[in-house]
Formats: C-alpha cells, structure tokens, sequence
C-alpha cells in the first residue's frame, strides 16, 4: 500500500469518525471513563507505595550497642551495620546524646536528668533505617549477630502491616486496570462494530472485486485510534488536572497532615509524563485493537 493510497484510507477513517459521531462519541465517553479510573487507580496505588515507604522510613530500628564493650566497639558496629544489604542509613546515637533527647522530651525534669550525667544508664546506639521492609526480620537477624549489640529494637508488627496494606492496594489496582482495559477494549469493539455492521455491504463489495483486507480494514483502524487519542487526551486534561490541584493544596497543609501527607504525596512531576505517556498509548492501542478484531468477521466472505 504506497503513501498516496495510506492517506486517502487514512482521511476515509477521520471521515467516518465525523460521519458515525453519536457512536464515537459514545465510545469516546465511555474509554475516557474507563481511563480516567484507570488513571485515578494507577496515581492511588503510586502513592499509598510512597506513603508506605516514607511511614517506614520513619519508624527506625534501634541498634543498642553494648556498654561494656570496648571504646573504638561503636564505630566498628556502625560499619557492620553499613554493609547489610537493604540498610539506607545508620546515625550513631551517643550516650550524652541519648539523654539529652530525653532531656528534651521531658523540659519539666530536666533537674532529675541532670543527676545522670556523671552516671548514664543509657546505652549508645544507631537509628538505622531499613530500605527494604520485607526484609525486616532477616535485617533484624543480622544486627543482633554483629560484635558489640546487646539488642535490636525492630517494629516488625508495624512493619508487616504496613507491607500487608502496600500488597492489597498494589495487587487491587493491578487488577482493577486489567479490567478497565477489557472493559473498554469491549465497549470499543462493539461501537466500532456497530459502523461496520452498517457498512458490511460494502465491506463485501470491496472483497469482490479483489481489495485486499489491509485496504479495507486501515480507515476502521484509523477510525478506532481516533477515538482512543481523543478518550486519553480528555483523561489526561482531567487527571492530571485534579492531581496537579491536589498536589498544590498538600503544600498548604498544616499540623499533622502536612508531616504525614506533605512529603509523601508523589509530585506531579514525576507522573505527569507517565499518566499522559500511558494515556495516549493505551487509547490508541485499545482503540485500534477493537477496530482489528471488529472488522475481522465480515472480511471472511
């Protein structure tokens, strides 16, 4: 098939896109709803993924060091630590530093902590953070293996419920796009079938005196992705629009909201060329994979 002959095909389809415009419009309705879901599913799951990360993040494991261990025992323990697979960072917590904390914690005592600063009874330890939480428990194995620990502090319950709820969300939106795509793979096929049932005479026609089926099937393809392109820009115009909103109102959130969501909401971005990249993608290739396999029955004659 030369140039000339690819863009008449190619006009034929837009034609009939403008031609059939209740039924596109319809297909175009349904496939943005269909993204648009699919778009608010994909951005809910990224960020309960970030939300979980930056809530481990925050919940540190102790690493007590032992306080008859000899001196240079603390920095030796802060190397072991270094090398553990799946460690994002360790920060030495020393004695005086320890009670300064809770010196800091409890202003009103500050008289009674005094008495502790010629007699310590706290222990010199790292806050380690934990890049990988499902490794947490083999993490925590390996610490308390390390010369010098006395304990590990690990909050494993914390951390397997929040490993627990990233799995839900993450396997939940898997599925719920996979259904979505089928969904308006189906609405489209049936719309686009609907123009080709009315044109089946001239389908057949065609196929009589010798078209060949790319000939016949290219402007139902062109039709198809038409509807796909335009479905995913109104769904990206809509997405991307809310989440652009709701990005610029989490900057304005105060108290605790602002320390939990403020630095966990993913910044607009860092998706916005994935939404719209996977939009228009994903219209065009539901929109013309309905087309193919609406056109493909009445080819057989």
């Amino acid at each position: 098939m030369n140039r000339s002959c690819m863009k008449y095909l190619s006009a034929q389809g837009l034609h009939n896109l403008a031609r059939n415009r209740l039924m596109s419009l319809a297909g175009i309705a349904v496939l943005s709803a269909c993204l648009i879901i699919t778009g608010v599913a994909w951005l809910f799951t990224t960020n309960v993924n970030s939300l979980v990360e930056y809530m481990g993040n925050q919940n540190e494991t102790v690493v007590y060091i032992d306080p008859e261990a000899e001196e240079g025992v603390a920095e030796e323990v802060g190397n072991q630590i270094l090398k553990i697979e799946g460690v994002a960072s360790a920060s030495f917590v020393s004695k005086a530093d320890a009670l300064d904390t809770y010196r800091g914690y409890m202003e009103e005592y500050a008289d009674v902590w005094d008495e502790f600063e010629d007699d310590n009874p706290l222990k010199a330890n790292y806050r380690v953070v934990v890049r990988d939480l499902d490794r947490m428990d083999e993490i925590k194995g390996e610490l308390e293996k390390i010369s010098g620990v006395v304990t590990v502090s690990a909050p494993i319950d914390l951390t397997h419920a929040f490993v627990n709820v990233q799995q839900v969300v993450v396997i939940a939106g898997y599925v719920l796009v996979g259904v979505l795509a089928v969904v308006s793979l189906v609405v489209i096929s049936n719309t686009i079938r609907l123009s080709v049932y009315s044109r089946r005479r001239e389908i057949n026609i065609m196929k009589y005196v010798g078209a060949t089926d790319g000939f016949i099937r290219w402007p139902f393809f062109v039709e198809g992705v038409g509807v796909g392109l335009i479905a995913s820009l109104i769904a990206s115009a809509v997405v991307l629009g809310g989440y652009y909103a709701l990005t610029m109102a989490s900057e304005n959130l105060t108290g605790f909201w602002s320390t939990l969501l403020g630095d966990s909401v993913v910044p607009f971005s860092a998706v916005w060329y994935w939404l719209l990249g996977g939009f228009v993608l994903g219209g065009a290739a539901i929109g013309g994979l309905g087309s193919v396999t609406s056109v493909r029955k009445h080819l057989n004659v």
